[in-house]
């Protein structure tokens, strides 16, 4: 430290000291007020004092270290340079770079970027990981992709763990492969490894009591979306290029707006769901997470092709025939999402009209959005109760206290309310089915960019409503359903991607697809 000015090397050494104690209180107060602070690491970029303090406050302390080297540049009058090495008494070393200014007569960080020591395995986002875990056929049109599977689904020698380490204990080791796990593989993908999901796949926030909270690989900061977390994660952070998922309410559509991805929600019932940990089997629908339109078409193209697969039956759209270049927007959902989000899914529809490839928009109504929610969370309510109910009885406590209150909940439901509220779906799915004849939704995928993980919890169970308000009418009526990340909007973490999703006719997923890369093009353009 040669050369510093006593001062700063006072100031350095406090928020060293700090940062081993975890003392929130004084990291804030050696952060510059203000929205131009910035912070940076490996998860992204965080600008504003605010958001970096409210990322810190759920990170914890900081593994014990050593400062090894510490180099000094003054930048300018007041304005300083600091790079230093730390070693981990863990083992590893990490690096800071930050700026410093003299104000007020004190000195404070500007600017912060981390390298953190080189981790293994991120145990937020795997359960157990290989390279791969398992070998798929060598040649294949999915040859050379990586696969993130869900732990919901049966890969032999393997059990599954429903994201719950109670579960997973008292769980067999599989005999057989899920077909949705075995198509991917005899397509020449390999799998990476098994993702971490939400307890029993009953959440869209994406956060996990027993392992921790996949980071989002888009906003620093922020929930991931679930339950499909794990998968959704591992594809955002280039650690697999598809993520093998399921979607009840919205749990491959959610995580995919929250953290800027494809996401491809199947028809109910197209691929089978043997080897799938049910939730709610009349809603349970397996889907895919990808990067980018091209790869997701890829996986499309195989999975549910009559030749590509011994799973599925449907092959509308694999001989070319497409979906018509129409659109509807649902009044009500397009209502229920935020102001920043309708700003900017308007903007998209002007690109949209201004394109050289205009589709014709049209709107309609689908009728209140409580009248879906509410008969489908009774009725998804009481088969998740017939799935798990025995298994949540013989271990009391062993579930988080937001998935254990959705199961009391669950719990609770009579055959009666069951009864009425599957004749109250029945005419709303038939309104759907009837909409899609000819034309395809198109809609917001979310109410707005993914909350803060530091988010008050009455305001992420706010949020999760508001979501599923968007998302249960494709869920009800068992339609395919694919989220592209069309959208950006300013959220509390910053601009945060949100999707924008298009609903289309049962067994059209594969035009769906192409059909959802042609509106990206045309947008883009």
């Amino acid at each position: 430290m040669s050369g510093i000015p006593d001062d700063l090397r006072r100031a350095f050494e406090a928020y060293e000291r700090a940062i081993l104690a975890n003392d929130l209180d004084a990291l804030d107060a050696a952060f510059a007020p203000g929205a131009d602070t910035m912070r940076g690491d490996a998860a992204g970029l965080l600008v504003g004092h605010d958001s970096i303090s409210a990322f810190r406050s759920t990170r914890g302390g900081v593994a014990a270290r050593t400062m090894e080297r510490v180099e000094y540049r003054p930048l300018a009058e007041d304005v300083a340079l600091l790079v230093s090495v730390s070693r981990f008494d863990g083992g590893g070393r990490g690096l800071q770079t930050q700026v410093w200014q003299r104000q007020d007569g004190t000195w404070r960080i500007t600017a912060a970027h981390v390298t953190p020591r080189a981790t293994g395995i991120d145990r937020t986002v795997w359960r157990t990981i290989g390279d791969p875990l398992w070998q798929g056929a060598w040649e294949g049109p999915l040859e050379g992709l990586t696969v993130a599977v869900k732990d919901l689904f049966a890969i032999k020698g393997y059990r599954i763990g429903a994201g719950n380490p109670t579960f997973l204990d008292s769980a067999r080791a599989e005999t057989t492969t899920a077909p949705a796990v075995a198509d991917l593989l005899r397509g020449g993908a390999s799998l990476r490894g098994i993702a971490r999901t939400d307890e029993f796949a009953y959440s869209i926030a994406g956060d996990n009591p027993h392992y921790g909270t996949p980071p989002n690989g888009a906003v620093a900061g922020a929930l991931p979306g679930g339950s499909s977390s794990g998968p959704a994660t591992a594809v955002a952070t280039g650690q697999a290029e598809i993520g093998l998922a399921t979607d009840t309410a919205g749990s491959v559509r959610v995580p995919a707006s929250y953290q800027g991805l494809w996401g491809l929600r199947t028809t109910h019932d197209l691929v089978p769901r043997q080897g799938m940990l049910p939730l709610a089997q009349s809603f349970d629908t397996v889907g895919w997470l990808t990067r980018d339109g091209q790869t997701m078409q890829r996986v499309a193209d195989w999975c549910l092709s009559y030749d590509g697969s011994d799973s599925t039956e449907s092959v509308y759209g694999a001989s070319g025939v497409d979906l018509p270049w129409r659109f509807v927007v649902p009044d009500e959902i397009v209502a229920a999402a935020d102001a920043d989000t309708r700003r900017a899914f308007d903007e998209l529809l002007g690109r949209l009209a201004a394109s050289t490839d205009p589709a014709h928009v049209g709107t309609a109504p689908i009728g209140d959005l409580d009248d879906y929610l509410t008969p489908f969370r009774t009725v998804q309510a009481a088969e998740a109760w017939r799935n798990n109910g025995a298994w949540l009885r013989e271990h009391p406590g062993a579930c988080g206290s937001a998935v254990a209150a959705r199961f009391r909940a669950a719990a609770e439901v009579t055959p009666a309310q069951e009864t009425t509220a599957r004749a109250a779906l029945a005419p709303l799915r038939a309104r759907l089915e009837a909409l899609v004849v000819d034309t395809v939704l198109l809609l917001p995928t979310a109410p707005g960019p993914a909350p803060s993980r530091t988010a008050d919890p009455a305001a992420v169970d706010a949020a999760r409503t508001a979501t599923l308000r968007m998302t249960a009418p494709a869920a009800v009526a068992g339609l395919p359903a694919i989220s592209v990340p069309l959208l950006r909007v300013r959220g509390a973490l910053g601009d945060a991607p949100v999707g924008v999703c298009l609903v289309s006719a049962p067994g059209t997923d594969i035009a769906l697809v192409r059909l959802a890369r042609r509106l990206a093009d045309a947008v883009a353009a």
